[in-house]
């Protein structure tokens, strides 16, 4: 039964998008995927009963959302994961900067710094209990 908010349309049209966004990101490299995925299972519990329901049963998506949700954890493989793809957008950031004259250091620091603190964070979080 649908919990009445007053800004569902809101709560469920976040949901929708953000999980486009993540589907997106599943074949554009270097977009996220299971950030945007989590944005949609967190808004549609708002604003999407259906939506929410699917996202937590859904066979790829499910188990990573309901571990987030119980535990705050991630799995070892997602960590990796997102480590490497993070470390190979450094990569192409890096390359970047030494073949564009007019690139400056900064704009490939800012990225790649902030890459490192999430990748940080995320080997902070703790993995999902073995099932």
């Amino acid at each position: 039964m649908q919990r009445r908010t007053r800004f569902r349309w809101a709560w469920w049209l976040l949901a929708y998008v953000s999980l486009g966004l993540g589907i997106i990101g599943i074949v554009v490299p270097g977009m996220p995927t299971t950030v945007f995925v989590l944005i949609a299972a967190w808004a549609a519990a708002r604003g999407s009963d259906r939506l929410h329901h699917w996202l937590l049963t859904h066979p790829r998506f499910g188990p990573s959302i309901r571990d987030w949700q119980a535990h705050g954890a991630v799995s070892r493989r997602g960590k990796w994961l997102a480590t490497v793809t993070m470390a190979a957008c450094a990569a192409i950031l890096l390359a970047l900067m030494l073949l564009i004259p007019a690139h400056r250091w900064w704009m490939t620091a800012l990225p790649i710094t902030c890459m490192t603190i999430v990748a940080i964070w995320l080997w902070l979080r703790p993995e999902p209990p073995a099932q």
